[in-house]
């Protein structure tokens, strides 16, 4: 009677678990709430208590999972990934072939730390600006993309929660896990194939280009156009001679040159640059840069820098458009309620009352050049402002004189902490350097790289829970109770047999070759995560079976789970890029399945050979 209970069991589990295989297949209804139904359902089986499968929620791995994100929302916030993409862009040109393959090195890498997800998320934006300023179909870069992604998972330990979830079942089964870096010599020679393969058969995606954008935003070389400022910036450093060191900036007397405007000082090393408002009673010090905008002569900034020993620095944008992160144009409109009318902007004396610098001037269609300082003002006229974000943002909320029209585009790519870049690259290095030493677990590790990322204000808790994929954790913890159930009722000691049956009389690489196979077609109808949850305890009950290491049985389905290449379902990485490259099922099947080959062979051939059966 016990046994034919046990079998009972059994099917039951196996119900529950090929019901949740068709409908993540369908996609109906969503991926968490089939983990949700499976968490609930598993405990009236007898199998489970409530508590068991609830467990998931207390698992480090799953703390880890959640950590990640916020670490890869830290890089994102302070503008590390931005600045990865924009030299990107800068290194590539409009090469095709160097652009894939710089595109995929990049993507690898910053994957190697942070979700799969989150890269690919932060870099189609990318790619799609590639595509519209180079003619190149994003349908060419879109797919390398995600190529590269799905990879990156293979670099590290903490690159993907597949491999974490194999580590996870490694201690559970009371052995010790992966190190961080034990990924990288099967994930980098597959990087590599990756980008030799996209090299080839990107000829085979479709290459009609994106077409401009139609946003009625201008941008900012619109408006440096219209109101006619170009060649009126100006950078001033402050020498060690200079009378104006130690000094309140409101000793820096600029009436004889009417029309010269301070904008913005920097100060600081130069990766940590700050950029601070022209504030009077700011002390100048030596090295702080003036970004001054003047409408007059150049001759004129030449006596300047002789009066006050300043030195004239090279531009290294088009009208401050380097500093776009802190200091942004607004066009506005004089109201019909506003004392600014009959006032010339001289007069006016705007920098005072709002901390902006007005640079431009608009009535109806006529747009005036050096000589709008000493225009009256009258009601309707169009200003263009300049000056801090945070300052322009203030204008909204008094529209009795000045009534905001526009904003350039580059406010909406201004970042919450983009002067934090730094310190994000510091906690990064640390977790990463906690981790690869192994002094502290793993999840503690990430833990400390979160806190120190909320006191160096790189985040904050808002963003920080935002960042957390709950979809993702869901997933895996409603997923987690499956693999307790089906050892419980023997079914993964079932699996590992039937394996076993299935590869008799042959040697180790088809052993590792058949799992690899089975684990990546199971991840061509649901979800790698869930995959790596059901395949692992198979693969160490097989590896426990036959007598052999359980390193090389793990490692073959995280690398197989990883290998999502084949259809837009198998990753949330290809669903991301299945719109913006414009691609059919057919085109995962075709680019997805020889390369998954390929992969499969290299990893049957890697595997044994670094780590030994």
């Amino acid at each position: 009677m016990a046994q034919e209970a046990v079998i009972t069991d059994l099917l039951i589990v196996l119900t529950l678990l090929s019901a949740a295989i068709v409908m993540f297949a369908i996609n109906r209804p969503r991926l968490d709430a089939v983990a949700l139904m499976t968490l609930v359902a598993l405990p009236f089986t007898g199998v489970l208590t409530m508590g068991e499968a609830l467990a998931g929620f207390s698992d480090p791995n799953i703390v880890l999972i959640a950590a990640l994100f916020v670490l890869g929302e830290g890089l994102v916030r302070t503008g590390v990934a931005q600045r990865v993409g924009d030299w990107l862009i800068a290194r590539a040109g409009k090469n095709e072939l160097r652009l894939i393959v710089l595109l995929m090195m990049v993507v690898g890498a910053l994957g190697a730390t942070m979700s799969s997800t989150a890269v690919t998320a932060i870099f189609i934006p990318v790619a799609l600006r590639i595509s519209q300023s180079t003619g190149i179909g994003p349908g060419r870069l879109m797919m390398p993309l995600s190529v590269a992604a799905l990879i990156s998972g293979m670099m590290t330990l903490v690159a993907t929660a597949p491999n974490l979830i194999v580590n996870g079942e490694l201690e559970r089964h009371g052995v010790e896990g992966f190190r961080f870096f034990s990924f990288t010599p099967f994930g980098l020679p597959i990087l590599l194939l990756g980008i030799l393969y996209m090299s080839v058969t990107r000829r085979w995606l479709q290459d009609t280009a994106t077409p401009a954008s139609s946003s009625s935003r201008p941008n900012l070389a619109a408006w440096i156009d219209e109101y006619k400022l170009a060649d009126r910036e100006h950078r001033l450093r402050i020498t060690a001679q200079s009378p104006l060191a130690g000094r309140p900036l409101e000793e820096f007397d600029l009436k004889g040159w009417p029309g010269a405007n301070i904008v913005a000082l920097e100060r600081g090393r130069r990766l940590t640059r700050e950029v601070m408002q022209p504030l009077a009673k700011a002390e100048l010090k030596v090295d702080d840069v003036m970004l001054i905008d003047y409408a007059g002569s150049n001759s004129d900034i030449r006596s300047i820098c002789e009066r006050f020993a300043l030195e004239e620095i090279s531009l290294r944008g088009a009208d401050f458009a380097d500093r776009s992160q802190e200091i942004g144009l607004a066009q506005v409109v004089v109201a019909a309620t506003s004392d600014l009318a009959g006032q010339t902007i001289a007069d006016a004396q705007l920098s005072t009352r709002f901390n902006l610098t007005v640079i431009g001037l608009r009535r109806g269609m006529v747009a005036y050049g050096r000589e709008f300082l000493h225009e009256p003002l009258a009601i309707g006229d169009t200003l263009l402002l300049i000056g801090p974000w945070r300052e322009l943002d203030k204008l909204r909320s008094d529209g009795s004189t000045l009534v905001i029209l526009n904003m350039t585009v580059e406010r909406d790519e201004v970042l919450p902490a983009h002067d934090k870049a730094v310190h994000a690259l510091a906690c990064l290095a640390l977790v990463v350097g906690l981790m690869v030493s192994g002094v502290i677990p793993n999840v503690q590790a990430a833990l400390i790289g979160c806190l120190l990322m909320g006191v160096l204000r790189c985040i904050d808790f808002n963003s920080a829970y935002r960042s957390i994929d709950w979809k993702t954790i869901v997933l895996i913890v409603g997923m987690l109770p499956f693999s307790i159930a089906l050892e419980r009722t023997g079914g993964v000691e079932l699996a590992a047999d039937g394996l076993r049956a299935l590869t008799t009389g042959t040697g180790p690489h088809v052993v590792l070759g058949t799992l690899f196979a089975i684990t990546a077609l199971l991840g061509m109808f649901i979800s790698n995560t869930a995959t790596a949850v059901l395949m692992a305890p198979v693969a160490l009950a097989l590896a426990q079976e036959l007598g052999a290491s359980p390193y090389p049985f793990a490692m073959i389905v995280a690398l197989a789970a990883s290998t999502a290449f084949m259809t837009p379902v198998s990753s949330p990485v290809n669903a991301l890029v299945v719109g913006p490259g414009h691609y059919t099922f057919g085109d995962f099947v075709r680019i997805g399945v020889p390369f998954s080959l390929i992969v499969l062979i290299v990893s049957v051939v890697l595997v044994p050979w670094l780590l030994p059966l």
